[in-house]
């Protein structure tokens, strides 16, 4: 059945303290028309059952945005209990909510679910091989999403930046505006994504949810930016464009040992997403030079 037009979307934002979480609060107000509940951890508790429940019944909840993660990816190796509950019994929560007030749920989810040898962009149908307690948790939450509540899409995104909180970019503006030369891994092999243009496509993709059913595309999405880089490309790139004269010198993974595994590639096709909502996705580069403007 298809979305009735008149309906008013009323919009739970989860985890809004986050990058793609305050993102959608600075795009939200090009939609007058719809009501934004934006909740941090100390609005709403996701891992509260009763709360969430609570929440949805009082503002009459129709479209989540789960934002809320566990994103600590080396702390979750020690932290289990804390990730397994934000990423699992958090997500089950929002998705049998959902499914109760017949709220549709986009949840946002991790390239670091594929942890394979592949070396062409993974699609939305290939084998996932989580590595570590955060990419373990993170698909345990997009598994139980999806099966309570059909309703549900689950965009998978990578090596998110933005003017907010704490990131790459930024950790790079501050390191290289102290020093002469950096290392900086260049065999793991992904594709930067602006914060901002996941907040402006999931928006995007509300909208045409008023004329597509939801039944027929609920499911399992990748969104990043176009183009492919490694860190090391990403720190030389942040350089050249911001005039930091810090020298960029490449080393392996193995040189920099972390206590969580990262995938050495982990490029995501989007040709589903851009083919079911008509989305056009800017080249990482392009986006970079976005954000370094809004940064400045």
């Amino acid at each position: 059945m298809v979305n009735d037009k008149s309906e008013i979307k009323r919009i739970l934002i989860t985890g809004a303290n986050g990058q793609v979480g305050r993102e959608l609060k600075v795009l939200a107000e090009f939609y007058p028309d719809w009501e934004f509940y934006f909740t941090g951890s100390e609005d709403l508790d996701i891992t509260e059952a009763s709360s969430v429940q609570q929440f949805f019944d009082q503002h009459q909840i129709n479209t989540c945005i789960n934002c809320a993660a566990y994103t600590a990816v080396d702390k979750a190796e020690t932290d289990e209990k804390t990730a397994r509950l934000v990423n699992v019994a958090g997500v089950e929560n929002l998705a049998k909510t959902c499914a109760i007030s017949k709220a549709t749920l986009i949840h946002y989810s991790t390239d670091y679910v594929y942890h394979g040898h592949q070396n062409r962009p993974y699609q939305e149908t290939d084998a996932t091989n989580p590595q570590g307690v955060y990419a373990t948790t993170k698909l345990e939450g997009d598994l139980k999403a999806l099966a309570i509540h059909p309703h549900t899409l689950v965009i998978r995104t990578s090596w998110v930046y933005s003017s907010f909180g704490h990131n790459f970019v930024k950790t790079m503006l501050r390191l290289g505006a102290d020093r002469d030369k950096l290392t900086v891994i260049f065999d793991q092999i992904g594709t930067p994504t602006y914060a901002r243009d996941i907040a402006a496509a999931t928006l995007l993709i509300l909208e045409k949810l008023d004329t597509l059913s939801i039944s027929e595309v609920a499911g399992i999405y990748h969104y990043s930016n176009e183009g492919i880089a490694s860190w090391y490309d990403f720190a030389k790139a942040i350089f050249e464009l911001r005039n930091i004269s810090c020298h960029v010198l490449p080393i392996e993974t193995k040189d920099y040992p972390t206590p969580a595994a990262r995938p050495h590639f982990s490029v995501l096709n989007k040709a589903k997403i851009k083919t079911t909502f008509g989305l056009e996705i800017p080249h990482w580069r392009e986006s970079l030079e976005n954000c370094l403007k809004e940064l400045e």
